[in-house]
C-alpha cells in the first residue's frame, strides 16, 4: 500500500500541505472516524481522510462518529499536524443522538460553516429476502440521519456555509448488489437538492459527492464479501483513495465553488462516465 502511494499525486496519497483555504472555518463532519477491519496497514477512510484534511486547511473541526474511540483517533491525527478537533459521539439513527451531536458542535466552535455526512450501512440482503426491519434499519441511518443532521444544522449554519452529502456511484449504477444500500444512496441526491433550495434564501449551499472505487478500510471489506469487485476495470487503472473524496468534498467546502449547489460530483476514475 505504502509502496502505491508513492506514484500518485500528493493530493491523492495525502501528503499535500495545506494552503488555507478554509481558514477560520468550523466543520461538523458526521462519520469522521473509521471501520477497524483487522488490517495493520488499512488505506485511510472517507470520512477521516474528510477531517483531516478540513483541519489540514484551517478548520476547525467537530469529529462525531457512532464509535467514539475512532472519532478520537481521528482527533489524535489531527493533534499531531497541529489542527484543531474535537470528538463527538453519536448514531444518526438516534434522533435525540443528532440534536445533541449538532447542538454540542455548534456551542463549541460558536457555530457552523459546513457539514459534511459521511454515514452509510449496508446489510447484504437481497430483495428475494429483504424484510421490512432490514430496509429501514438500512434508511434509519443512510437516509433519514442525513435529514435529521440537516435539520437541525440549517438553523445554525449562515450565509457561505455548505453542507456536502457523501453518497456512492452504486446510486447511478448497479453493481453493488445491496438494493437497500442502493435505493438510499440515490435518494440523497434528492435530499441535496431540497437543502439547497431551502438554503439558497440564506446564501448556503449544498451537494454530493459520489465516490466510485475506493481503497478505504469499507472498500476492502466489500471486497472481503464479493472478491470481484477488485477486477473491476476502472478507466484510470486503479481505485481511488479516501483523500481523493477529500479532495472533493474541500473543493465543495470552500470558497472557491461559492457558485455551486445543487449538483452531484462523481469521483470514480471514469468508471460511471467511460465504461
Amino acid at each position: 500500500m505504502t509502496e502505491r502511494l508513492t506514484h500518485l499525486p500528493a493530493e491523492s496519497a495525502g501528503r499535500a500541505p495545506g494552503r488555507g483555504r478554509l481558514t477560520g472555518r468550523r466543520v461538523l463532519v458526521v462519520g469522521g472516524g473509521q471501520t477497524d477491519i483487522g488490517e495493520a496497514d488499512t488505506p485511510i477512510g472517507n470520512g477521516r481522510a474528510i477531517s483531516v484534511l478540513c483541519a489540514r486547511e484551517g478548520a476547525t473541526v467537530a469529529v462525531a462518529d457512532r464509535d467514539r474511540e475512532s472519532a478520537e483517533a481521528t482527533c489524535g491525527l489531527i493533534a499531531v499536524e497541529k489542527g484543531k478537533a474535537f470528538a463527538l459521539a453519536a448514531d444518526v439513527a438516534r434522533e435525540t443522538d443528532v440534536v445533541h451531536m449538532v447542538r454540542e458542535a455548534a456551542d463549541a466552535m460558536g457555530g457552523l460553516d459546513g457539514l459534511v455526512l459521511n454515514v452509510g450501512i449496508g446489510d447484504g440482503v437481497r430483495l428475494k429476502d429483504m424484510t421490512v426491519e432490514a430496509w429501514d434499519r438500512t434508511f434509519a441511518v443512510n437516509l433519514r440521519g442525513h435529514m435529521l443532521c440537516v435539520r437541525e444544522a440549517l438553523p445554525k449554519l449562515g450565509p457561505g456555509a455548505a453542507i456536502v452529502f457523501i453518497s456512492s456511484i452504486a446510486a447511478l449504477v448497479p453493481g453493488s448488489r445491496l438494493p437497500s444500500y442502493d435505493a438510499s444512496k440515490a435518494a440523497l441526491a434528492a435530499l441535496m437538492r431540497e437543502t439547497a433550495r431551502e438554503g439558497a434564501r440564506g446564501c448556503m449551499r449544498a451537494n454530493v459527492v459520489l465516490p466510485g472505487l475506493m481503497d478505504t478500510s469499507i472498500g476492502r471489506l466489500a471486497t472481503r464479501g464479493r472478491p470481484n469487485r477488485a477486477e473491476t476495470h476502472v478507466p484510470l487503472g486503479r481505485q481511488g483513495t479516501g483523500w481523493e473524496t477529500a479532495y472533493a468534498v474541500l473543493f465543495l467546502l470552500s470558497d472557491e465553488s461559492a457558485y455551486v449547489t445543487g449538483q452531484s460530483l462523481i469521483v470514480d476514475g471514469g468508471l460511471t462516465g467511460l465504461r
